[in-house]
């Protein structure tokens, strides 16, 4: 499988224990299988690292946008992390993508109103290293310094989601409110 880092620097030996334990999968070596969206969101200066996964041997658990992989997205933003696995696959919850200040997992919204908000935009993979098996049998290929960025699409998209955000916000506002 090959998969993509972007960041600031170049990275031949990924560290799983750096990052957010918070973060839509818990701690690991945050990677996409997505070239086009690793490429479309690099900053400007960034260092986008390939790499190379032997999948043999290794547990993966791959989720889909569903109950499952939100109910571990939100446990993961609590901090338990619970599934043992050497490698995750799933969709990037939109809230970090996007921004939107953490609104789904804030325990003000009812877990079934916080999914409707994370269904909404584009749907984007991450694959996590979790632990030290995996990052063994994750080989460096190469990487490249992007010059510039692709800002006219990330704008429309974001713009497109935040619309779509903010008229399904005030549907389940209203129905609070109601």
């Amino acid at each position: 499988m090959i998969l993509y880092h972007t960041g600031t620097q170049e990275i031949r030996e990924p560290d799983i224990r750096c990052g957010r334990k918070n973060a839509d999968f818990g701690q690991g070596f945050y990677l996409t299988p997505d070239r086009e969206f690793t490429y479309r969101w690099a900053g400007k200066d960034a260092v986008v690292n390939e790499y190379e996964l032997d999948e043999n041997g290794l547990c993966i658990h791959t989720f889909t946008r569903s109950d499952d992989w939100f109910r571990y997205i939100f446990d993961n933003r609590r901090m338990r992390d619970e599934l043992s696995a050497d490698v995750i696959i799933g969709p990037i919850a939109n809230d970090t993508v996007f921004d939107t200040l953490g609104i789904m997992s804030s325990g003000y919204l009812r877990p079934e109103d916080s999914l409707k908000l994370l269904l909404i935009g584009p749907e984007y993979i991450q694959a996590v290293i979790k632990t030290d098996r995996a990052a063994k049998q994750l080989r460096f290929l190469r990487s490249e310094k992007i010059g510039r960025i692709a800002e006219g699409t990330r704008r429309n998209e974001q713009e497109e989601f935040l619309k779509a955000f903010t008229a399904e916000l005030e549907r389940i506002t209203a129905a609070y409110t109601g």
